[in-house]
């Protein structure tokens, strides 16, 4: 028999259980169809998850905020990075082109400056993070 779009359900509760029921539809406003029908649609819904997402969800979002987080700071080294680029590009004149000295000291300067990345990198330091200890 349907009613409105709804349909008659006959069920068995355990008796705890019809007491409870009970209790709840004695206040104003509420029935005992819409308290089970609330539940059950809940039941559907929790069960209708993947349990993957029950599972791993939370971590799941704690790991893309993490990206987020590892983006945002990638961007602010890029820009960063390009200003000083700039920087010196601007306060800095170009090498005359005969000018092998200066092109040594600037190969030799390079050299010392990717040793210096590469001793930082492999000893697991970080050179802002000292900055800020001092």
């Amino acid at each position: 028999m349907t009613m409105a779009g709804k349909i008659r359900h006959q069920l068995f509760l355990p008796g705890d259980v019809s007491k409870r029921l009970e209790v709840l539809a004695k206040k104003p406003g509420v029935t005992k169809s819409a308290i089970l029908a609330e539940a059950v649609t809940a039941w559907l819904d929790r069960k209708g998850r993947s349990a993957l997402d029950d599972r791993f969800g939370q971590r799941l979002d704690r790991i893309a905020g993490l990206l987020d987080r590892l983006v945002r700071d990638s961007h602010i080294e890029l820009e960063t990075l390009a200003l000083f680029i700039r920087y010196e590009l601007t306060i800095n004149p170009p090498l005359a082109a005969g000018d092998q000295a200066g092109r040594a000291a600037g190969a030799k300067r390079f050299e010392a400056f990717l040793s210096q990345v590469a001793r930082k990198i492999a000893a697991g330091q970080r050179t802002l993070e000292q900055g800020r200890d001092q």
